[in-house]
């Protein structure tokens, strides 16, 4: 997978949030979650395009941590939503989650990968 699948990847990832938030009750409790989840899920693609930015491996790991926070935070805000039940659509919401769990394991692995090149040097 090419940075730019990953950028499109991310950023489709961050508009299946959006699309999911815009179908939650108006409640108080909703407004504080949807708060964070905007914030998390949208910072998932943004970031990455940092990732993309790096000027060297180590700038890559910070950079990279980063968006693995913020896609872990927001299956934590999804998780919430879904245990909440929230959202009629399960199985749209269990899509976008599994989404997430792919794109922590891609994170994770690059990762790995940058760590093991560093702590070969």
């Amino acid at each position: 997978m090419t940075n730019e699948d990953l950028k499109v990847r991310t950023k489709q990832y961050s508009i299946s949030i959006l699309k999911i938030i815009e179908l939650l009750p108006n409640s108080i409790s909703t407004r504080v979650i949807i708060n964070q989840i905007v914030k998390s899920a949208t910072s998932v693609g943004a970031n990455y395009r940092a990732v993309c930015r790096a000027r060297s491996d180590k700038e890559f790991v910070s950079k990279m941590n980063i968006v693995l926070e913020e896609v872990d935070e927001t299956l934590f805000w999804l998780e919430i939503i879904l245990e909440m039940k929230w959202f009629d659509n399960d199985e749209g919401a269990m899509k976008i989650w599994k989404e997430g769990n792919e794109l922590t394991a891609i994170f994770v692995s690059s990762l790995k990968t940058i760590n093991n090149r560093l702590n070969q040097k």
